[in-house]
């Protein structure tokens, strides 16, 4: 007999398939339904009440915001920035009968994620920054905060904000000629030299003793948008402090006395790297943003001042979330106290939070907001991790982004997962004290009031509507 390959292959496929078959006269049959596990769906509605955001904490920030923007939806934003200038060292010397050629504020736009450098409009829109001499050292960090400052104009900055351009300036070099080089993007505010000289160069080594010598002479600089001199609707720039690109640039001219004059440069530092208490990471000490919200005439400002009903079949058909310390939505969940009474004891298999984009798809430039950020309260009202979160991101695998909250650009929406929190809320071992949807920084979980994020999302509110916030339950009943 000859075999070919295949037939050799059939053979011990056949051999292999009889010898593990352990009881042959069961293959082929029904399972059993006593012994089946079935999952049955339940959408369960989901209650929103719009609520203002708290004032955000903007000591030690990873991004700074600046900017203004008129939003069809959410009204006029306005963040503004509270700089302190430090010595670059202590007893600096800017040398015999120093003469200032240039002063220039110089801002590096954020490069930790494209996602995070701006949010608005950087085609047509023409920003006019002014900057002004801070009346006070900057020691409160809240983002509500008014941070005092003169009157008197000391630098003016017009034009597009370009965060994806890299420019090319000019390296001073002394005793050699000046080199250009390519700096990250970055503003550049020309500042007014005689205020300056006077209030720097002509403070001397005594001045730059120590920081806390010279920020007696020298409180900082206050840069806000000229809302008059702005054109179109506008965004918000985001600028990082951490590192040695941000800062006041001062060109001056000394004696020396064997070459005659020379011309130097030096940056000090805008903001300060300070330990914090565990001495394991840095913080930006020194800088603060201080950021209005104008919600008159939106359906913003109407929901919250007449706050959506009690009964989740007659609430608004949209919810609104921003950043910037702006607005978030109170989620409460009505059938879950209830659900063991109504579907029996049950073993939750998978349970997810659907946020839909509510009315019309976003466009640029107010695209939809690429993170969003789910969290309780506690029996404090502190910020708190949902479980399904704090076991996500404890994961090898996957991390956080398992637990969800990113926006869907195809089906236009969000979902998070959130089995063990919605177990937790049936089995009454979780008491939902409130849980809180709101915008966060695409690189960071945040549950408290962002200032690191502009973004913005208008959601779907009612199950009534087309575009729905739901909680999709699939669920095993047990005995």
């Amino acid at each position: 007999m000859k075999f070919t390959k295949q037939d050799l292959l059939t053979l011990l496929i056949g051999l292999f398939l009889f010898a593990s078959c352990k009881n042959p006269d069961g293959v082929g049959l029904d399972v059993d339904p006593a012994t089946a596990i079935t999952g049955t769906l339940v959408v369960s509605p989901v209650k929103s009440q719009l609520v203002k955001e708290d004032a955000a904490n903007t000591y030690g920030l990873n991004r700074y915001p600046l900017g203004y923007m008129i939003d069809p939806d959410f009204g006029k934003t306005e963040a503004a920035l509270a700089l302190t200038v430090y010595p670059v060292s202590m007893s600096y010397d800017f040398g015999t009968a120093p003469v200032l050629d240039s002063a220039v504020l110089v801002l590096k736009i954020d490069t930790t994620s494209t996602l995070t450098k701006f949010y608005g409009d950087t085609v047509n829109s023409k920003y006019s920054i002014d900057v002004f001499q801070l009346t006070n050292k900057v020691a409160n960090y809240k983002s509500s905060d008014e941070q005092a400052h003169n009157s008197t104009l000391l630098g003016n900055f017009t034009g597009k904000i370009a965060p994806n351009t890299k420019p090319k300036v000019f390296n001073i070099i002394t005793g050699k000629p000046d080199t250009l080089r390519t700096v990250p993007a970055q503003i550049r505010i020309p500042l007014n030299k005689a205020f300056i000289q006077n209030a720097i160069l002509n403070l001397g080594t005594a001045g730059t003793a120590t920081d806390a010598k010279f920020l007696e002479s020298f409180k900082g600089l206050y840069a806000q948008i000229n809302k008059t001199s702005s054109t179109g609707v506008g965004g918000i720039a985001f600028f990082n402090f951490s590192g040695t690109d941000s800062y006041l640039q001062l060109v001056w001219k000394k004696t020396n006395s064997s070459s005659g004059v020379d011309t130097t440069s030096v940056n000090f530092p805008v903001g300060k790297l300070v330990s914090n208490a565990s001495g394991s990471a840095t913080l930006i000490s020194g800088v603060a943003a201080n950021i209005k919200h104008d919600y008159t005439g939106t359906q913003v400002q109407t929901q919250i001042d007449v706050p959506a009903p009690t009964d989740p079949t007659q609430q608004y058909n949209v919810t609104y979330l921003q950043g910037l310390a702006g607005v978030k939505t109170k989620l409460t969940f009505p059938q879950l106290a209830s659900f063991t009474s109504t579907y029996g004891k049950a073993i939750i298999n998978k349970a997810e939070l659907v946020v839909e984009i509510g009315g019309t798809a976003p466009a640029y430039p107010f695209n939809a907001a690429q993170r969003l950020s789910l969290y309780r309260w506690d029996i404090a009202q502190q910020a708190a991790d949902i479980p399904d979160y704090t076991t996500f991101s404890s994961s090898a695998s996957g991390g956080a982004a398992l637990f969800g909250g990113y926006f869907d650009s195809l089906k236009k929406r969000y979902i998070f997962i959130i089995t063990n929190y919605v177990q937790g809320l049936i089995d009454k071992n979780v008491e939902d004290y409130g849980t809180f949807l709101a915008p966060t920084s695409y690189t960071d979980f945040q549950r408290t009031s962002s200032a690191t994020s502009a973004e913005r999302s208008i959601i779907g509110a009612s199950n009534t509507t087309a575009n729905k916030l739901k909680l999709n339950i699939y669920y095993t009943k047990i005995n």
